[in-house]
């Protein structure tokens, strides 16, 4: 017989997972190293959310991928009013939906891209450029054509509504600062809509979160947006009427 297995204990956690688990005591309170390393990441998140938006570094960095952007800006006219109204976050100002309605409509299956800033300014410098740089070829090679993409400032996830609803997109992909938290400030989500417009919910849409250094891969995340895209489009749909199938066929995580 083999010998049984050593029991785990709660502190192997420690090796599989950021979060905060078993950090021990001292007295009542928490062992100094941990409430520094507490309070190390509050201060990470906070500096992620009040981060400035480079969309002109943004813009130039799509423009080297063959895509050529424009700089969008939602009713939030400062990142405290973004941060206390998020409604302003999910509407264009004037200037920003004329400046739109300028483009040429999609037509019927092509794609608008939206990269806001979001929750946290800090992940779309990080990692927007680099999933895009993933996802390109994957929409190549299902033939799906991007034929709009905006950067955006002071962006919301339904700030892409009025945007794909003005350029009348069969589908509007958001990339988009996640809410920071304290084991990584970081995070980039992607959200698919099928036949955005004003008045969209979360139910109607897909979500690819936790792209970021630690957690899903570029690889992984390209696979399984373009997976999504390319059904949604088929299958006319997006949100809880289209689950994630892609199963086996993600790539393994070999590097980013």
């Amino acid at each position: 017989m083999k010998d049984p297995a050593p029991p785990r204990s709660i502190g192997d956690l420690k090796t599989l997972t950021p979060a905060r688990v078993a950090l021990g005591r001292s007295g009542a309170s928490l062992p100094t190293s941990a409430l520094l390393g507490f309070t190390l990441d509050h201060a990470r998140a906070r500096d992620a959310v009040h981060a400035a938006f480079e969309a002109s570094a943004l813009l130039a960095g799509l423009g080297e991928l063959g895509l050529g952007a424009v700089s969008v800006a939602s009713r939030a006219g400062s990142r405290r009013e973004y941060l206390g109204r998020p409604d302003l976050g999910r509407r264009l100002d004037r200037d920003s939906a004329q400046r739109v309605a300028g483009l040429t409509d999609l037509g019927p299956g092509r794609l608008a891209v939206v990269i806001g800033d979001g929750l946290s300014p800090t992940a779309v410098h990080a990692h927007a450029l680099a999933l895009m740089r993933k996802l390109l070829p994957r929409l190549a090679a299902d033939n799906i054509e991007i034929g709009a993409v905006a950067v955006a400032t002071g962006a919301r996830v339904a700030l892409g509504d009025e945007i794909g609803e003005i350029l009348r997109a069969t589908m509007v992909a958001v990339l988009v600062g996640e809410r920071p938290g304290l084991s990584a400030p970081d995070s980039l989500g992607a959200y698919l809509t099928y036949a955005p417009r004003i008045g969209r919910t979360d139910a109607d849409r897909n979500c690819v979160s936790n792209i970021h250094r630690a957690g899903l891969s570029y690889g992984e995340a390209a696979f399984k947006i373009a997976w999504l895209i390319g059904q949604g489009l088929a299958r006319n749909v997006t949100g809880i009427a289209l689950k994630d199938e892609s199963g086996e066929g993600t790539p393994p995580q070999l590097g980013r």
